[in-house]
């Protein structure tokens, strides 16, 4: 690697490594003031327990040495002793990336899981569920061949991880809210954001990180076929889809509530950034555009199915994250340059993007499920009722995020 691609190897990485503490900002701001410190946490305690795992073993874990293997040795290489300079440049770039996507569960259980439960769960998680995936995904797996495994002139497109991280969270967000239950008084406008700033703060963080999140993704490159990325089209996808997302989700919501709101915005900036992530390297901007108005607009009718499904996902997990990544790997299908449906591809690149995106939820779903399960019946996930009305911040770190005195 050349010093230039070596300095930007580091800079994204600091960028996406951002992005973690983005997420406690968002998250943090949306849930209820007694529960900011817990809610913060649950990034920062992934980020430490992760960041220990993947250095151990998960970067052995993330390439296979056969299509259809389960995932590398962890024990080949143990702790990278002896990867060169580039090798731990792109293992700590990986690093990221799986930090991030364990912290984006956490969303779907806050106000209501103990510390410990989760750190747990992240670990479990991150060995059998994301480290396998991105194994799949980007190191040689069968997400990676599938289109040679099906004959196909095309493969799956995944350049950033709309199913190895987006899919993949957004499932087990799913499986731990269904695992927790709901809060007590759980219905529509149970709370509001305690702090909007620090949501709207948070997700400039994500938007700033996402940058680096995808146009640092070149060790992903083999997916396109020509290994060639283009890294402005990469960037203004990134900048336009996000964009657009944000007028999608204000449109819906002005019609829906007669209001646009901050919290909206961010969100839907959130859900374009999700949606353009499988797909930053494959579509032309005009398509890009078209990717965030449609994922803006229905990810803000997405995160009203909780209400009517009865699952109590707290900070929309699964409505932007889970709904936002299947459009953004199924919009590939059909507007792909040169293999997409409608752009001079055929039903192949459609049906790569559905088995790929499927497979991975059905994988975490199942396997969070479990996971949780195990953590919920034996030492227990989910506070007590008096500690969830108390504060979970208070019964579960003896903090608070906002000591308030008075002035003799």
């Amino acid at each position: 690697m050349d010093s230039g691609n070596l300095a930007w190897s580091v800079a994204a990485t600091a960028l996406v490594l951002f992005m973690t503490p983005g997420v406690a900002f968002f998250y943090g701001g949306l849930v209820k003031a007694k529960s900011v410190v817990s809610m913060m946490m649950m990034s920062f305690g992934a980020l430490g327990l992760v960041s220990v795992l993947w250095v151990l073993y998960g970067f052995n874990m993330s390439g296979v040495e056969s299509t259809w293997a389960f995932a590398g040795n962890p024990f080949a290489d143990f702790g990278l002793g002896s990867a060169d300079s580039d090798t731990l440049v792109g293992a700590t770039y990986g690093a990221t990336f799986a930090i991030i996507t364990v912290a984006l569960i956490s969303g779907a259980i806050a106000d209501r899981a103990k510390f410990g439960s989760w750190l747990i769960f992240a670990g479990v998680w991150a060995t059998v569920v994301y480290f396998p995936v991105a194994a799949w995904v980007w190191g040689g797996g069968w997400i990676l061949n599938l289109g040679e495994t099906f004959g196909f002139s095309t493969g799956v497109i995944d350049y950033a991880g709309g199913t190895a991280v987006h899919i993949n969270a957004g499932a087990a967000a799913l499986a731990l809210a269904l695992v927790l239950g709901k809060r007590i008084g759980f219905q529509k406008g149970i709370t509001k954001p305690h702090n909007v700033p620090l949501v709207m703060l948070g997700a400039s963080i994500l938007w700033f990180g996402w940058f680096g999140f995808n146009a640092g993704a070149e060790g992903t490159a083999g997916l396109l076929g020509t290994g060639e990325t283009s890294v402005g089209l990469i960037i203004i996808n990134t900048l336009g889809t996000t964009a657009a997302s944000i007028i999608g989700w204000l449109v819906i919501e002005k019609l829906k509530d007669g209001k646009a709101t901050s919290v909206g915005a961010a969100s839907g900036a959130v859900a374009g950034l999700v949606a353009i992530t499988p797909a930053c390297a494959n579509l032309t901007p005009g398509w890009a555009l078209l990717l965030g108005i449609i994922t803006g607009a229905v990810c803000a009718l997405a995160v009203e199915l909780k209400w009517k499904l009865g699952f109590d996902d707290s900070l929309d997990v699964v409505g932007v994250h889970l709904v936002g990544g299947l459009i953004g790997t199924l919009y590939l299908g059909f507007f792909a340059t040169e293999t997409g449906l409608f752009v001079g591809g055929n039903i192949e690149q459609l049906v790569l993007q559905f088995v790929a995106a499927f497979g991975v939820l059905i994988y975490s779903f199942v396997l969070a499920w479990v996971i949780g399960f195990a953590i919920e019946k034996t030492i227990g996930f989910r506070i007590k009722n008096d500690d969830e009305l108390a504060g979970v911040d208070t019964t579960v770190h003896g903090e608070a995020g906002y000591s308030l005195t008075e002035q003799a």
